[in-house]
């Protein structure tokens, strides 16, 4: 009952908090004896209340506690793990707080008398029972997540005894070293610790693992789908053992605090071998580690699984088949541009030809193709291998980046004397890719002459389908986008609401968006003329030209992913 003994109809309850008019509740009463429905299902079905809102208002008026969505999650592992998972599933409940003996209950009927009557066995006579109401959305949620969560780390202490690592050799030495058995130097629960990181790093497909020292913490992070995730907090006193520990593996100088260290290793699991790059960095609270981890299995990518419209498919296989020219690849790290020209190799890849690439790392086994991999330290660079590879015959040639003069001479003057040229350079977009080929030092007329297609690209993430729901962007999105409602009519934008499978993210997975511009005889005199980014921009614009946010907004109409996520990764 309700303070005063006064009861109070939950419609009147919800018009009192402000979430519903009394317009709302005649229709919904209506609609509720129409269809023989509750009153509360009714609010919910015409979309008038939240669920949440409802089960807050019968709880109040039930006079029993409710737990909000959001508090639910914040239920500790060792209150959970008193309800076995099945039982929880089965009667939609969930364990929340273990108070003063009193084992917390949320439930979104109490009353069940059955489902109480269970409970009552199932925790025995010594243990008290309280019962708060929640939402059943909010429990289902709660119950996927942390359950999960559970069940995680129990697999991963399972696992984490299985990785072998591998230093890499020096000069001298052949193969890889195996420092599997080098144990010894380290504690036996930081060698665990560290497994653990990197274990659940793999098994959640992240592209890098942050360890970052703070003053009276380490925060672990993963990059999935190229946004930071926090994934532990390890204690204070564990980061030197966990330093120290991934040097042993990368063979760095564990004496070593005051500089950055670069280093790598690789690591098989089962069937699976990783390479990792390892950079230490000192920091005021103690040496930062970004571990960024390369799939060293065949590679599965196509271009047609990229992300590439029809058009753009078209128009970019049409250059990749040429005899001769140079396809530059720009974006920043991480954008995809590695796993694009791999597709492109795969695409054209044919017994005739012979195809070499010069990379730094080599992130993908190919089958079929030459892969060399630069070492700098014994003057392996990319310069020194493209000389070599000029006398070895090659018809297609992969420069894994153009990043200074000598080699972007080299690479050019490889296009111009019968070769096609693929490589990559770090730009903005895909006009200020040739503006900066010459920044670097090669001149106009080499550039307009030796350049065939200029592809800038991003990898947006794409939505959830497991949480999949229509949403309306805000009127912020549409404003920063330079877009207005009327251009969407009826168009249905989508979202996702966060589940267990993305992690609350709402995205899972990620595809690419593509700008590209074709250097047609009008962009190669500009070039020629050495005019600057935007006059080229432009005349390809004019040409037909769509840039990486317009091809962005139209994947968000599609419903491939948000208009938030194409803010987040292009600039106007």
């Amino acid at each position: 009952m309700t303070s005063g003994g006064m009861f109070k109809k939950l419609g009147e309850i919800l018009i009192e908090d402000g979430i519903i008019s009394e317009d709302q509740l005649k229709e919904s009463i209506d609609a509720a004896e129409e269809k023989h429905l509750r009153i509360g299902e009714a609010l919910i079905g015409l979309g008038y209340a939240a669920e949440e809102n409802v089960y807050r208002g019968l709880a109040q008026q039930n006079d029993y506690g409710f737990v909000a969505n959001e508090d639910l999650l914040e239920a500790k592992e060792d209150v959970i793990r008193l309800i076995p998972e099945d039982f929880a599933k089965e009667n939609n409940l969930i364990a929340v707080r273990n108070k003063e003996g009193n084992l917390v209950i949320a439930m979104s009927d109490p009353d069940d008398i059955i489902a109480v009557d269970n409970l009552e066995k199932l925790t025995g006579e010594d243990v008290t029972l309280e019962f708060v109401m929640a939402s059943p959305q909010g429990i289902r949620r709660a119950i996927d997540k942390l359950y999960v969560r559970i069940r995680q780390q129990k697999q991963t202490s399972d696992v984490v005894g299985e990785l072998q690592f591998f230093a890499e050799a020096d000069e001298g030495e052949e193969g890889m070293v195996d420092m599997t058995k080098a144990q010894k130097d380290a504690d036996a629960p930081i060698i665990k610790l560290v497994n653990m990181i990197i274990s659940e790093a793999m098994k959640e497909r992240a592209t890098d693992i942050h360890i970052e020292p703070h003053e009276n913490s380490v925060i672990v992070r993963y990059r999935v789908d190229g946004v930071l995730i926090e994934f532990m907090k390890p204690p204070k006193n564990a980061h030197n053992g966990i330093v120290a520990r991934i040097k042993i593996i990368s063979k760095l100088n564990i004496a070593e605090k005051r500089l950055p260290q670069d280093g790598r290793f690789s690591i098989r699991a089962k069937d699976r071998e990783v390479d990792v790059r390892v950079s230490i960095l000192p920091t005021v609270n103690g040496e930062k580690v970004v571990m960024r981890l390369l799939d060293k299995g065949s590679f599965g990518f196509s271009l047609s699984t990229l992300g590439f419209e029809d058009k753009h498919y078209k128009l970019f296989k049409r250059n990749i088949i040429k005899p001769y020219g140079m396809i530059i690849v720009s974006g920043p790290t991480g954008s995809g541009k590695s796993t694009t020209l791999y597709s492109s190799l795969r695409e054209i890849m044919s017994t005739a030809e012979n195809i070499t690439t010069v990379e730094d790392p080599v992130e993908y086994h190919l089958e079929g193709i030459n892969q060399v991999q630069t070492k700098p330290k014994i003057g392996l660079t990319f310069a020194s291998s493209l000389r070599s590879i000029l006398r070895q015959d090659p018809d297609r040639l992969l420069i894994g980046e153009i990043r200074d003069e000598e080699t972007a001479d080299i690479a050019v003057k490889f296009s111009l004397t019968g070769h096609l040229v693929f490589s990559t350079v770090h730009a903005n977009d895909a006009a200020s890719t040739i503006t900066r080929l010459i920044d670097i030092g090669v001149p106009p007329f080499l550039c307009g002459s030796s350049v065939l297609l200029v592809m800038a690209q991003r990898l947006v993430r794409t939505i959830c389908p497991n949480c999949k729901e229509p949403h309306t962007p805000k009127d912020t999105e549409l404003e920063y986008l330079d877009l207005h409602p009327g251009d969407f009519e009826g168009i249905q934008f989508f979202q996702g609401r966060g589940c267990v499978h993305c992690r609350d993210t709402g995205y899972l997975g990620r595809s690419g968006i593509f700008e590209l511009l074709t250097v047609s005889p009008e962009i190669r005199r500009l070039i020629f003329e050495n005019a600057s980014q935007d006059e080229i921009a432009e005349l390809a614009k004019a040409q037909g030209m769509e840039t990486l946010r317009q091809h962005g907004v139209d994947k968000a109409k599609r419903g491939i992913t948000t208009l938030a996520e194409i803010l987040r990764v292009t600039t106007e």
